[in-house]
C-alpha cells in the first residue's frame, strides 16, 4: 500500500467536511417543531409538523440521485473534486435556508423554496459520504480499515450533536419568543463559515493514491453508472448490500438519534431544551463507541456486529419506549439519556463498520458509484422515511408505540437477509486490483 499523506491528517479532513454537512442537514430535522411554525400557514400544529417532516425527507429522497452523479464524478474525475463540489452545494443551501423569509411574508413560496433548498441538500449528501468514505479506504492498510473508516462513521452522530449544541446555545442565549421569531436562523447562518474553514483544508488534500494509481494505469471506468448498473452481477450486489445491510442500519440509525428526540418531544411532551439536552448528552456518550466496534470488526468480522445491531435494536425498542414513557412523568433526564444512550449503541453497533464493508463490497474503478446507490436508498428512504412515518402512524392509530413497528420490521428483514446471504469482507486486500 502507498501513502502520500498522513492518515490523521486525510482522517482529520475528511472527517471535518463530512461533519459540518452533517450539521448543515440535520439542522433542519432538529428545529422541525419550530420551522414548522414559521414556512407552513398556521392552524393544524400537527399537520404542519407532518408537513415539515416531509420537507425533511425530500432531502433524503434524492439522495440516490446525488449518488449518482456525484458517485459518476467521483470514479471519473476524483474522490477529492467531487466532495469538494458537494461540500459547497451543501454550505451555499443550508446559508439560504437561514435567509427564506416565512410563509406569513411570501406565503406559498416559502415552502416551495424551503422544499427546493432541502432538495440541493439531498443530492449533495448523496455524493458526500461515499466519498469521505472511499477516500478514507483508499489511503489506509486493509487489516485496519474497519479501525480507520469508523471515525467517518462519527460524524454523522457528531454533525447532529453540533446541531442539537449550537442550537441549545443559541435559545438559551435569548428569550424563547426572540428564538423561535428569528433566533432559529442562527445556526443556519454559521454554516458558511464551518463551511469556509472545512474547504480552505479539502483543497490541500491530494488525490486517494490507489485511484492515482488506477488513473495512471488506465483502469478506471470510462462510464460508472453502466458499469455499477448494467451489470446483473453487480446489481446482485446491491441489493443484497441494501436489504442485508444498509436498510436495517438505516432504520436503527435514524430511530435512536432522531425519532427518540422526536418521541420525548411530541409524544412524552419533555421540554424543548430537556430533550435537546438528553439526546444530546446520549449522542456525546455513545459516539466513541463507533471506532470500537469499527476497530472489533477488523478482527471479529463485520458482518456478525452489524447483525447482532439489527437484531439487538428489533427486540429491545419496545421495552426501551415503554420505559421513556415510565420516566417521563414524573420526568427522569438520568434514565431518559440511560435510555437514548442505548439506542444509540444499536447505532454504533449497525453503522460503525459499514463503511469499510461498504468499500469491500465493490471494485475500484466503480467504487464511489456502487457503494453509494445501496448506502443513500437505505439511509435517504428506509432511514430518513422514519420520523415522518412512525410520527405519521402514531397519529393515525393513538398508539404512540406503533411508530416502532416500521423499524422493527426494517431491522428484522435486515437480519434475516445479511444472516443468511452476506458475505464477511473483512479479508478483501483493495489494494491486490493495483498492485502486482
Amino acid at each position: 500500500m502507498q501513502q502520500n499523506e498522513s492518515v490523521w491528517k486525510v482522517i482529520a479532513a475528511s472527517a471535518a467536511g463530512t461533519m459540518i454537512e452533517w450539521y448543515d442537514f440535520y439542522l433542519f430535522g432538529s428545529l422541525a417543531a419550530i420551522v414548522s411554525e414559521r414556512f407552513f400557514p398556521a392552524g393544524d400544529p400537527t399537520a404542519a409538523f407532518l408537513l415539515t417532516l416531509a420537507t425533511f425527507a425530500t432531502g433524503f429522497a434524492v439522495r440516490p440521485f446525488g449518488a449518482l452523479v456525484f458517485g459518476r464524478v467521483g470514479d471519473l474525475v476524483g474522490r477529492k473534486y467531487a466532495f469538494l463540489v458537494t461540500l459547497l452545494i451543501m454550505g451555499g443551501a443550508t446559508f439560504l435556508i437561514g435567509l427564506l423569509p416565512g410563509y406569513a411574508k411570501i406565503g406559498i413560496a416559502a415552502p416551495l423554496i424551503l422544499v427546493a433548498l432541502r432538495l440541493l441538500q439531498g443530492l449533495a449528501l448523496g455524493g458526500e459520504y461515499g466519498g469521505a468514505a472511499v477516500y478514507v479506504a483508499e489511503h489506509v492498510p486493509d487489516h485496519k480499515r474497519g479501525y480507520y473508516t469508523s471515525y467517518i462513521q462519527t460524524t454523522a452522530t457528531l454533525g447532529l450533536f453540533a446541531s442539537l449544541g449550537v442550537i441549545l446555545a443559541v435559545r438559551l442565549s435569548m428569550p424563547e419568543a426572540d428564538f423561535k421569531e428569528w433566533g432559529w436562523r442562527i445556526p443556519f447562518l454559521l454554516s458558511i463559515l464551518l463551511v469556509g474553514m472545512s474547504l480552505y483544508i479539502r483543497l490541500r488534500l491530494k488525490e486517494s493514491p490507489l485511484f492515482s494509481k488506477l488513473k495512471s494505469e488506465g483502469k478506471t471506468s470510462a462510464a460508472p453508472i453502466r458499469d455499477s448498473l448494467g451489470s446483473g452481477k453487480n446489481w446482485k450486489v446491491i441489493l443484497l448490500v441494501l436489504f442485508g445491510a444498509a436498510a436495517g442500519q438505516a432504520v436503527v440509525w435514524y430511530t435512536g438519534q432522531f425519532y427518540s428526540l422526536i418521541f420525548l418531544q411530541k409524544v412524552l411532551k419533555v421540554d424543548f431544551v430537556m430533550a435537546n439536552i438528553i439526546v444530546a448528552v446520549a449522542l456525546a456518550l455513545g459516539t466513541p463507541f463507533f471506532i470500537v466496534f469499527g476497530a472489533l470488526s477488523d478482527r471479529f468480522g463485520r458482518k456478525k456486529i452489524m447483525m447482532a445491531g439489527n437484531l439487538i435494536a428489533a427486540i429491545g425498542y419496545y421495552p426501551i419506549y415503554q420505559a421513556m414513557k415510565a420516566y417521563s412523568s414524573p420526568l427522569n433526564p438520568v434514565m431518559l439519556t440511560f435510555l437514548v444512550f442505548i439506542q444509540v449503541l444499536f447505532v454504533t453497533m449497525v453503522y460503525g463498520p459499514i463503511a469499510a464493508f461498504l468499500v469491500e463490497a465493490f471494485p475500484a474503478k466503480i467504487r464511489y458509484t456502487s457503494l453509494s446507490l445501496p448506502y443513500h436508498i437505505g439511509n435517504g428512504w428506509f432511514g430518513g422515511f422514519t420520523p415522518l412515518i412512525a410520527t405519521a402512524v402514531v397519529a393515525k392509530t393513538g398508539h404512540i408505540y406503533a411508530g416502532l413497528w416500521y423499524p422493527i420490521g426494517v431491522a428484522l428483514l435486515t437480519f434475516i437477509v445479511g444472516s443468511l446471504f452476506l458475505r464477511e469482507s473483512k479479508d478483501v486486500k483493495i489494494w491486490e486490483e493495483v498492485e502486482p
